[in-house]
């Protein structure tokens, strides 16, 4: 009796000690990997986990604007656009088909070095479902890789070998100028009787991203981009609903097409589903203003602390009028670019 007790403590400890031994070693593999992808990458970093890992490296308390969701988010909102206009130091984070929780975890990473007066949720997201078994592997696996980020850059050793091309971004915004028209129903945004209703984790999700803002001092603004193949009115009316029970800015840009002077032959680059840098040009102008109008964000444009701001944006007009001077002599040539 008294050795078999002896050899269950004994196991008990071993397991005890393995999990010690387990924690300390992703605890401290985490900071190295954190501290490479800051000083040695400088948070270049391809993939997925690209917008993480740039906004680490992105200098203290500069950024006024968050710009989270899926692809819609920062194919839509040109950051030098708003920079070179409005001054406005802005980031776009989004993620190509962004869940929920990998929002609420990008804005906790963001708020961990930024102190941003603004969040705009692009919402394209909030309808993402994926189920309750997926959704819940989708919240445990952010969670982890948030708290041990050995998880998060696990295959980061494919950057060091493959060495690929690195797209130059503009804080986050890629200049996309493919053309390919939207042919579908004009009135997209044609009033319906019903709601198209959230998945309950989103909308969990949603109050926790409402409550980190409020911790952070800084306020959500919903922001529905310009989409006929994502977008109706049954969304609209969803959105709207929320908006309007808990209080939250919420700007429709469906609803506003005519006004951005939008032309669906040439201001999107798949038929609808996402803009082009012309389409994005034109929102984020807009943007700029209904900023402007609606919130106190500081000019940065002559603070010598943001002179690689200017300097990027310089670079973004002389690509934008490269890609405008091919586009020109395509049309006189009669040749496709």
């Amino acid at each position: 009796m008294l050795v078999s007790e002896v050899r269950r403590m004994s196991k008990i400890k071993r397991g005890i000690l393995f999990i010690v031994i387990l924690a300390v070693f992703l605890v401290t593999s985490s900071v190295g990997m954190e501290y490479y992808v800051v000083h040695q990458l400088n948070g270049e970093v391809t993939g997925r986990n690209r917008p993480f890992a740039a906004l680490t490296v992105e200098p203290e308390d500069t950024l006024d604007l968050l710009v989270a969701g899926d692809s819609e988010s920062y194919n839509s909102v040109s950051t030098m656009r708003l920079w070179e206009d409005k001054g406005i130091a802005a980031y776009d984070c989004g993620q190509g088909a962004q869940r929920i929780p990998e929002t609420y975890y990008m804005l906790k990473q963001g708020f961990k070095g930024q102190s941003p007066k603004i969040v705009m949720l692009e919402t394209n997201t909030l309808f993402r479902d994926i189920g309750a078994v997926k959704s819940t592997q989708a919240i445990l696996e952010q969670m982890g890789q948030y708290y041990l980020p050995v998880f998060r850059y696990h295959n980061l050793w494919k950057t060091a070998v493959d060495e690929p091309k690195i797209h130059t971004n503009y804080k986050g915004f890629v200049i996309r100028d493919e053309v390919a028209p939207y042919e579908g129903k004009p009135d997209y945004m044609k009033k319906k009787k019903k709601c198209e209703t959230m998945p309950k984790y989103v909308k969990i999700y949603l109050e926790k991203i409402e409550e980190l803002c409020e911790k952070n001092n800084a306020q959500l603004l919903l922001v529905s981009m310009p989409s006929p193949k994502n977008w109706n009115h049954k969304r609209h009316a969803e959105m709207q609903q929320y908006a309007d029970e808990k209080g939250i800015a919420y700007l429709d840009l469906n609803e506003k097409v005519e006004e951005l002077g939008l032309n669906w032959t040439e201001d999107t680059q798949d038929k609808g589903d996402h803009l082009n840098v012309y389409g994005a040009e034109k929102v984020t102008s807009y943007l700029g203003n209904y900023l402007e109008e609606n919130y106190e964000l500081e000019d940065h444009r002559n603070d010598p602390a943001y002179e690689a701001w200017n300097q990027l944006a310089e670079q973004y007009e002389q690509n934008l009028a490269k890609i405008r001077g091919e586009i020109e002599v395509a049309k006189e040539t009669g040749v496709e670019k």
